[in-house]
């Protein structure tokens, strides 16, 4: 009988490509905005780093231990701690780091399974959780580099922001959502190497910009449209948290429907909200309708027709 009627359990297709190789190009792609936020905020951002990554790698190896599995060779414990570094602020309490780090492992990803069975991105959950219990730590900004709220609040607040700082990242904010041109360097290395694409990143800016100009107040105003994009962690998050292979949908239409769905809850949350971000909440949420989002763009399964009815012959 001919191989092509030899049909194996899924997948069906393969890649040499291992998940402990998708994690250390994730790492390198990281290291621009990691070593930005330590030159910009000093040792503390070092700490603070370092913490937040211990806890998840200890955190997955005791686990690993209770269950018998060991799996933190795969670097993904290591992706997490630092993503959550990078989006907390610098004068953090160091217990509070590592708080964050053992609920974005032990609730968020083990308890579900691990790699690849989580239902949302366990940094921006332990972010979220620790936003809703420490409000006051998470939102404090100030430091000995820079006094003052952040440039969206400012924003948000109706003063004037200098978007040329936003984007070499000379401001105040979380360890690695200063600067955009560290994060877009490290977004070109995942996508020359082929870790990402731009249909959900692409699709979130342009929603986002799009709802920005027409309910922000200000047009299409480029210096107001550049400050929107350069703060709040917009750029992190759509390059390196809205593209996480587990918690995107993985069909291609799917994944332009889940950047849209993205851009429109950020413009909401940041325009309408309280607050002056709103990129975590709205990646969370994005992640929760994801199963419903793949539900409606599946793709037709050959020999039938939408609906699940065969085709006649």
């Amino acid at each position: 009988m001919s191989e092509l009627f030899k049909v194996s359990s899924n997948p069906h297709i393969r890649s040499r490509v291992a998940t402990n190789g998708l994690m250390m190009a994730v790492i390198i792609a990281l290291m621009p905005a990691t070593g930005f936020g330590i030159y910009n905020f000093g040792p503390r951002a070092l700490a603070v780093i370092t913490v937040t990554i211990a806890s998840t790698i200890l955190t997955e190896y005791f686990f690993g231990l209770y269950k018998k599995k060991l799996t933190i060779t795969d670097l993904s414990a290591v992706v997490t701690g630092l993503l959550l570094a990078l989006n907390l602020p610098v004068n953090i309490p160091l217990w509070m780091a590592a708080l964050g780090g053992v609920f974005a492992i032990l609730v968020v990803k083990m308890l579900f399974g691990g790699l690849g069975q989580n239902f949302m991105n366990p940094a921006l959950a332990a972010r979220c959780f620790m936003l809703i219990s420490f409000p006051t730590a998470m939102t404090a900004f100030e430091c000995d580099a820079y006094t003052g709220a952040t440039p969206l609040a400012a924003l948000k607040a109706g003063e004037a922001v200098d978007v040329l700082d936003m984007v070499i990242g000379r401001t105040s904010g979380t360890i690695g959502e200063t600067s955009v041109i560290a994060i877009l360097t490290g977004a070109c290395i995942l996508i020359l190497t082929g870790v990402i694409d731009l249909r959900i990143p692409g699709s979130y800016i342009v929603t986002f910009v799009l709802f920005a100009g027409i309910f922000g107040g200000h047009g299409f105003h480029p210096a107001y449209l550049a400050a929107q994009l350069s703060g709040g962690g917009l750029m992190l998050g759509a390059f390196f948290m809205a593209t996480d292979y587990v918690t995107r949908p993985i069909t291609i239409k799917g994944q332009y429907v889940y950047g849209i769905l993205l851009g429109l809850l950020t413009g909401i949350f940041r325009i309408f909200g309280p607050g002056a971000e709103g990129v975590s909440y709205a990646i969370i949420l994005g992640n929760l309708l994801v199963p419903l989002i793949e539900k409606y763009t599946k793709p037709t399964a050959f020999g039938y027709q939408k609906g699940g009815k065969r085709r006649e012959k």
